[in-house]
């Protein structure tokens, strides 16, 4: 499973410390990336540092840094880090246009209508509530809505497939997982069939090396 993956997610403001990545680290830890942090922590200010705002005016994480590259959306970090340095044995977005175009449509969906549409309004006003301020009304109806849009998820697993694509892993299920982590930790009820399936993912000894990584150490918990 170890070799099967080429995912990522050290990006990163690891609490204290923002990681540059070499190519080696990068393909080592690639299954750390979509960690992204599910459940995410509480806001620190890190990223609103002046050392931050240099490598992003957008002040959040992630953010990943390959030499001059910066990138700081999810699921083109993710993108990069498979058509640089995936193989044909572990290339996370494929090549094939009719699979790819399928990858890239869930990745799209996931990160729109579950991340950023559903699960991001509840974080911002539950865990970031000091910020945003807290609005049960907005988190009842972004639950009913990521409860809506999972009907797209339950059909696909329908026929007990393993991965979105079937039998192979791909930029998909690193994004979706990290969805479905998310929304279980927040109380967000997800079918029987997407826990089984990120059950799967998240119990790969991949995924659990790279959650082991974006620990942060002792000495920087809050």
């Amino acid at each position: 499973d170890d070799k099967e993956v080429l995912s990522a997610r050290e990006t990163l403001v690891n609490r204290r410390a923002v990681k540059s990545l070499s190519k080696d680290s990068v393909t080592q830890l690639a299954d750390a990336f979509l960690v992204k942090t599910a459940l995410p922590p509480a806001s620190t200010g890190e990223t609103k540092t002046e050392e931050f705002t240099r490598l992003t005016a957008r002040q959040k994480i992630p953010l990943l840094q390959d030499g001059d590259l910066a990138l700081t959306e999810s699921a083109a970090i993710v993108v990069y880090l498979s058509d640089k340095y995936g193989t044909d044995a572990n290339r996370l977005v494929p090549t094939d246009a009719a699979a790819r175009a399928t990858c890239m449509e869930w990745c799209f969906f996931t990160i729109s209508e579950l991340d950023a549409a559903s699960l991001y309004v509840i974080r911002r006003h539950d865990a970031l509530r000091h910020i945003y301020g807290h609005a049960p009304i907005a988190n009842e109806s972004a639950g009913e809505y990521f409860a809506a849009q999972m009907r797209s998820v339950d059909r696909m697993l329908e026929d007990g497939r393993r991965f979105v694509l079937g039998d192979r892993f791909s930029a998909a299920d690193i994004l979706l997982s990290t969805c479905l982590t998310w929304a279980i930790g927040y109380g967000v009820p997800v079918s029987d069939a997407a826990t089984s399936y990120n059950a799967g993912l998240t119990s790969r000894p991949a995924y659990l090396k790279a959650l082991d990584s974006n620990k942060a150490p002792s000495g920087d918990r809050a």
